[in-house]
């Protein structure tokens, strides 16, 4: 039985390196993960299209909310070329209206721009501030997006597990399957009942601890900040192997049942 898969978030060259090296299924590659993700360099999306691991880049012109203009639009497609000529294989990104139901015309344009390249689509957590995330599931399904990234509309991915499961149960249901997500607070610690409990296929996190501080002086004159964190060799091995004991121990029983 195929376990739940394992993207892992990086902004760094060396979690790149690590990410790729140590199993992830997929990387979402950003950049300053302390605002959220930012689009990252052109440096970076080169360096992870040698790498040998499934990539999808963060495609957010700048940080705060998801309420963008014509200019900024223009900006993210620019974007989406960069990714397609690389040949990543996707592209992350989100799009609001004030009062936080999804941008259909803003997603439609970029749905648009990506897909004819042969990019897969990754809608971020944006989705999370939509007020209906059953209308904005059909949305995001309607436009051809091929994975909603969600906490279940909560700070983190373990206190909106009912909703993680309704929305698990909705992205099967007739018309295409749509990949869910499961991001924010998703760890070692808490991946097993995560899994076990909503069904998700995905989960997502940046599998990091804090980054040492190296220069004092750089911080204190603001240049640095301590919430820095750098990816985890070790946390992304537990993750993978706890989302390998379940899919046996899923297997196992099954088998049990089959032969009763």
């Amino acid at each position: 039985m195929t376990r739940a898969r394992l993207e892992v978030c990086v902004d760094t060259h060396e979690g790149l390196e690590i990410a790729a090296a140590h199993g992830a299924d997929r990387i979402e590659l950003c950049t300053c993960l302390s605002a959220g993700g930012l689009t990252p360099s052109l440096g970076m999306m080169e360096v992870a299209a040698r790498l040998d691991c499934p990539t999808r880049v963060m495609i957010r012109p700048r940080d705060g909310d998801f309420t963008y203009s014509r200019g900024e639009i223009d900006m993210m497609l620019r974007d989406i070329d960069t990714v397609a000529g690389l040949a990543l294989e996707g592209v992350v990104f989100g799009a609001n209206h004030a009062a936080g139901d999804l941008d259909e015309a803003a997603l439609a344009r970029l749905v648009g721009h990506a897909k004819p390249r042969g990019l897969k689509v990754t809608l971020h957590r944006s989705f999370d501030l939509a007020p209906d995330l059953a209308a904005a599931l059909a949305v995001a399904r309607d436009l051809g997006i091929d994975a909603v990234l969600t906490s279940g509309g909560e700070s983190d991915a373990p206190t909106g597990v009912e909703a993680l499961k309704a929305l698990v149960t909705a992205s099967k249901t007739p018309g295409g399957d749509i990949e869910i997500m499961a991001g924010v607070g998703v760890g070692s610690k808490t991946v097993r009942d995560l899994v076990t409990f909503t069904g998700v296929e995905w989960v997502h996190g940046s599998c990091s601890l804090p980054r040492t501080v190296v220069s004092q002086e750089a911080l204190r004159l603001g240049y640095s900040s301590p919430d820095h964190r750098r990816t985890d060799p070790e946390e992304i091995t537990r993750m993978l192997g706890i989302l390998s004991d379940l899919a046996a121990g899923r297997a196992q029983a099954r088998r049990g049942t089959a032969r009763g």
